[in-house]
Parts: structure tokens; sequence; C-alpha cells
């Protein structure tokens, strides 16, 4: 490298966190000091707005928008991500080039008044602003309020000691990685509580045509990981999935075998459809596409009508 190389990041302390993870693993990989490398923190949308859903102010691309402009302008070399912000559709001269291991996918129950969301009082009041969250709390329990909470993950424990809500749903990989795992009331399954697509991993985008930054990050690139987004992302774009829409999606790769699972929900919960898939983790991506194409075909149009 005959350069700083600068990586992009929101400012959050689990972006940052995911930032210096990646930046890590380059200086491991490739015998680098850390004066190597310039983290820089980019203000998004996504972070700015936070009186009302990401649905109703632009979708998951709120919180990479600026991120990218900086990247395809040349301020910033590559941009870390969490996976379940990305949209499907990138801009042009941008693709996702490596993702690092993946954390723990499941969720985690916080509450302060309950040691599980089974045990939440009829009422009771659950912060989330995810639609995906919603829609599985109020199948898990219809009897629940869900209530609008957005914020980093600092900002939503505070809310949470305010009062605002009596029970939270985080992402237990982020609480991992800011060594606050032990906040976790519970970790809800898989199976209860199926994750976002993308959730837990870690992606790093970069210009389509970099060869030299192609080459370090290369070096860092978790093919499985790779393998099961790119089925979790095909399933999601079969389905035009966003911040909009309440889908789940999960595939775990053991060897050369890939395993998927997929729901989509009414925003209410009331209505379900799942799909499940197997098959060689070289055809992730069409494993995920086919996936999508039959829970659409077989849940109707009349399913969706509700999700815009």
């Amino acid at each position: 490298m005959q350069t700083t190389l600068k990586i992009g990041t929101r400012g959050s302390l689990l972006a940052l966190a995911q930032a210096h993870e990646t930046r890590d693993r380059l200086m491991a990989a490739h015998g680098l000091p850390e004066e190597a490398f310039d983290v820089v923190v980019i203000s998004t949308s996504g972070d700015r707005i936070q009186d009302r859903p990401l649905s109703e102010a632009g979708g998951k691309g709120l919180f990479t928008k600026e991120i990218e402009e900086a990247l395809l302008d040349g301020r910033i070399d590559i941009a870390v991500h969490s996976s379940k912000d990305m949209p499907t559709m990138l801009p042009e001269g941008l693709e996702l080039s490596a993702f690092l291991p993946r954390e723990d996918a499941r969720e985690a129950f916080i509450s302060r008044k309950a040691a599980r969301i089974a045990d939440l009082p009829a009422g009771a009041k659950v912060g989330s602003s995810s639609l995906r969250r919603q829609a599985l709390i109020r199948r898990m329990r219809p009897d629940l309020e869900v209530v609008l909470f957005r914020g980093n993950v600092q900002t939503r424990l505070r809310k949470l000691d305010e009062g605002v809500a009596d029970a939270t749903i985080l992402a237990l990989a982020g609480l991992k990685r800011l060594d606050l795992e032990h906040i976790a009331t519970d970790v809800m399954s898989l199976e209860a509580f199926p994750p976002a697509p993308g959730q837990g991993a870690i992606c790093i985008e970069s210009r389509i045509g970099d060869a030299e930054t192609g080459v370090l990050l290369a070096a860092i690139h978790d093919v499985p990981t790779g393998q099961a987004l790119a089925c979790e992302r095909a399933f999601l774009a079969a389905l035009d999935g966003s911040c909009r829409t309440p889908i789940a999606g999960y595939a775990t790769v053991a060897g050369e075998e890939l395993s998927f699972s997929g729901m989509i929900l009414t925003p209410d919960g009331s209505d379900v459809r799942e799909v499940a898939r197997r098959g060689l983790g070289k055809d992730a991506a069409a494993i995920g596409a086919e996936a999508g194409a039959d829970i659409r075909a077989r849940a109707g149009a009349h399913f969706f009508e509700g999700w815009n």
C-alpha cells in the first residue's frame, strides 16, 4: 500500500466497532500497521431521522446513501456496513466485495420487567422500529402494544430505562460486538423469532474495478458467510424487500451444503408464509431467488396489499 486506506462508516459505537474489526482483520492479514488505515465517520440520513419509521422516510438506503456517495467520489476507499442495512440494489459502480465471518444471528430480548417476552403482562409496551420485529411480536403476543423505538443501541437502552417501553428486541450480534451481551434478558431462538436477511454479518463495499483494494479484501472474505448472504439477499430481492416489508430469512453453509429458511408476514403478524430450501453453496443466489419466487407465488397478490 502506497497510501492510507480510508474506511467509511457511520458514527455509532456499533458501526465504529465494525469498522475497527475490519481494520484489524486487514492489519493481521497483510502485516500492516494501524497508521495504514483511516476510519472516516460519515453521518447518514438514517442516523439523523429519528422521529418516524424508516419505512416512511425512505427505507434502509438511508443508512448507506451518503457513505456510498463518498465511496463513488473517492473520499473513502471502502465502506463497512451491517449487511441487514444494505438495499438489494447497489449504486452503479459499487459492489459488495467481502463479508466477515458472521456473528450470532439471533435476537436478544431486553426488559427490566420480564425474563421473556412470554412473561410480559397484557398491554405491555415493546419498542421496535423494524417492521419484521413488530410483526413477529404481534404474531407471538397480539395483546402487547408495539411502539416506535428508533436510535442506536445506547439510545434504545436509555429509552428503556426512561420507561418509554417495557421491553425491546435487539440483534445479539451487535450486543456482542459492544461487549453488552450480558444485558440480554433472553436470547430468542431462530425458529421462534427468525432474523432479518443479513443479520449478524458485516459486509464491505468497494468500487468495481479497484483491483488493489480487491486484493486486500479477498484475504479477509469469509466464503461461507458470502454464500449465505448471497442466498438471503436474492430471497429479499425476489420479494422486493426493504424496510417497508416484514421479511425474515436465514441461510447456513456447512461444507458444500447450504440450508435456507424464509418467512414473510403481514404487518399485523396475523398471516405468515414460510419456505425452506437446501442445495449447494455455489448455487446460493439461485436458491434464494427460487425460494423468494415460490413463497411469493404461494402467498398470492392479496398477501402483499398491506405492505406499503
